[in-house]
């Protein structure tokens, strides 16, 4: 049964903010659900999303994998909708829906023709606090999540690797964990496990509404209102409470072989810090400092010494993802060449990476890939869907809409001294962990 009640006020504070996107407002009802708007009249279609604050690292100890699996179970009946019935509606209207979990958020979607945003809004809320599930529903989705963990993980050694890098990485983090769960407990969840984490995490107040396309914000917000205004808030939600990583004193080091390994690599992972409301300076210089060093398959500084001036490597990159709520990671890779061993890999990477400390940034190369960055914001928000997701992501991990609005401004700001100064508070081998992967095991004499 909903947490919802008829009498419930669902009065709703409407605040238009003022963004570099034009046509995006906000607004929160008096539930506790925020909703953001993202006008869009292309063409006679919408976006409509929900996502929620709460991922995989949320999951309590000895139940990895159930925040994913609930997103399946997701799918069955609730209190007004058959199992499936969801989604056969929305594909007999013309659109499409899925879903997706990650460490920080869930989030479900629909895109469909703009005249049906009544319908999908009303079967969506219906899931918020109606879900209705049945034992049944239990054994049968549990089979499909762990098919797909054997496709996608079991299958792919590379996956495996990471699985195991990240475990060494988190030491008590739950971004140790895979967002799939490991197998073992994966294949144990109950019908308890998935209401039990349902009833803690789903409702109004720890979630986000984010509507892009041809709509506009006053009759968003008024079936916003109808559909999700009358969901009581969820009294069992609380502020993420997760468990801290301790100081990291020593670099870890892995040694991984699979015979089904295409090239021998190695891979090293950094903590660092992530994107924080109010201060995205460090993640602004850590996203330019990855575009810098490994962005480009043939202008980086890596590319560039390993690949081209000297060939010892097929391969190098870096990279950087701060849109975390908890510490972000910074990797590098490199595959060397036949006859390269991976010992003299790593410290070829690692000497490429104090060269470019002494040599500093190439001017033309920051203002190159600035450049580069500049288009990929014009190009991404010619897709709805990649501009609801970019909004979706960043308001579940913590930021604010001010945030959003400010970072393409801290990423032209950032000088080739950031960068610098970044690679040497951040890229600290003693905050890492870095593995050898290979095809076959190493022979010791």
């Amino acid at each position: 049964m909903r947490f919802a009640h008829a009498a419930l006020a669902a009065a709703l504070v409407f605040v238009p903010v003022s963004l570099r996107a034009e046509g995006v407002t906000s607004f929160t009802l008096d539930n506790g659900l925020e909703a953001v708007v993202i006008e869009d009249h292309r063409a006679p279609v919408v976006v409509h999303m929900v996502w929620y604050r709460v991922g995989s690292a949320d999951e309590p100890p000895g139940k990895s994998g159930i925040a994913h699996y609930l997103e399946h179970l997701m799918f069955k009946a609730t209190d007004e909708l058959a199992s499936g019935e969801l989604s056969e509606t929305v594909a007999k209207n013309g659109g499409s829906d899925n879903a997706f979990t990650s460490y920080d958020y869930t989030g479900y979607f629909q895109r469909i023709a703009a005249d049906r945003l009544d319908l999908v809004m009303g079967m969506e809320a219906s899931r918020m606090d109606g879900l209705a599930l049945v034992e049944g529903d239990i054994a049968t989705e549990r089979d499909v999540v762990i098919e797909e963990r054997n496709q996608r993980t079991d299958s792919d050694p590379g996956a495996l690797f990471n699985e195991q890098l990240n475990a060494a990485l988190y030491l008590n983090h739950h971004y140790g964990i895979p967002i799939i769960g490991w197998k073992h407990e994966a294949d144990s969840l109950t019908l308890e496990d998935a209401n039990s984490f349902y009833e803690q995490h789903y409702g109004p107040n720890n979630a986000i509404l984010v509507v892009a396309g041809d709509v506009d914000p006053e009759e968003v917000k008024a079936l916003a209102e109808k559909h999700y205004g009358v969901v009581a808030p969820n009294p069992a939600i609380v502020e993420r409470n997760r468990p801290s990583e301790p100081p990291q004193l020593a670099e870890r080091r892995l040694r991984y072989s699979d015979p089904r390994i295409g090239s021998d690599y190695v891979s090293r992972r950094y903590l660092v810090p992530e994107r924080n409301p109010g201060d995205q300076k460090d993640a602004a210089a850590l996203t330019m400092l990855s575009r810098v060093l490994g962005g480009s398959s043939t202008t980086s500084v890596l590319a560039k010494k390993l690949q081209f001036e000297d060939p010892q490597a097929v391969y190098t990159s870096a990279w950087y993802n701060g849109l975390t709520t908890d510490a972000a990671t910074f990797g590098l890779a490199i595959i060397p060449v036949p006859g390269v061993s991976l010992e003299d890999g790593e410290a070829l990477l690692d000497e490429a990476v104090a060269e470019f400390l002494e040599e500093g940034v190439d001017p033309k190369q920051l203002e190159t890939i600035k450049m580069s960055f500049r288009a990929q914001e014009i190009y991404s928000s010619d897709s709805v869907s990649s501009v609801a997701n970019r909004y979706g992501r960043a308001l579940t991990v913590g930021l604010t809409l001010e945030d959003l609005d400010e970072w393409p401004d801290l990423i032209e700001a950032v000088t080739e001294e950031d960068i610098i100064a970044a690679a040497r508070n951040f890229l600290d081998r003693r905050s890492s962990v870095t593995g050898f992967v290979r095809s076959s095991e190493e022979v010791t004499q």
